[in-house]
């Protein structure tokens, strides 16, 4: 599926449990609630730390981009799919993820919200 200009979507409930998932919200964000697994790197920092994302994507494997409601998100998808990773949007962003009761927990591991 495509979202926008061209980028390439999932929606919440096509992701495997298994699914790697990368959150580019910001700490505030993140600490408030996430998806537990996930990698975290803020939108705000993503150039900088690139070369962290390309060490911990597993060989062969989807980068499943998540943001709060998918705008963010989208941007960076666009930018990996152009570096050439095979990486997808996931439509609608924790909002849908936390929605869709899927777990959020939060910086110490209990329970979370999406702020």
């Amino acid at each position: 599926m495509l979202f926008g200009s061209g980028v390439p979507t999932v929606g919440v409930d096509a992701l495997s449990s298994d699914a790697f998932l990368l959150d580019v919200r910001e700490n505030d964000e993140w600490e408030a609630g996430h998806a537990e697994g996930a990698l975290h790197i803020p939108m705000s920092e993503f150039a900088a730390r690139y070369e962290e994302l390309e060490r911990q994507v597993p060989e062969g494997r989807t980068v499943h981009v998540i943001c709060r409601s998918g705008g963010r998100s989208a941007q960076v998808t666009a930018y990996l799919v152009q570096r050439g990773l095979d990486a997808v949007n996931v439509e609608g962003g924790m909002q849908v993820w936390e929605a869709a009761g899927r777990p959020v927990v939060d910086a110490h591991g209990a329970p979370g919200a999406v702020i």
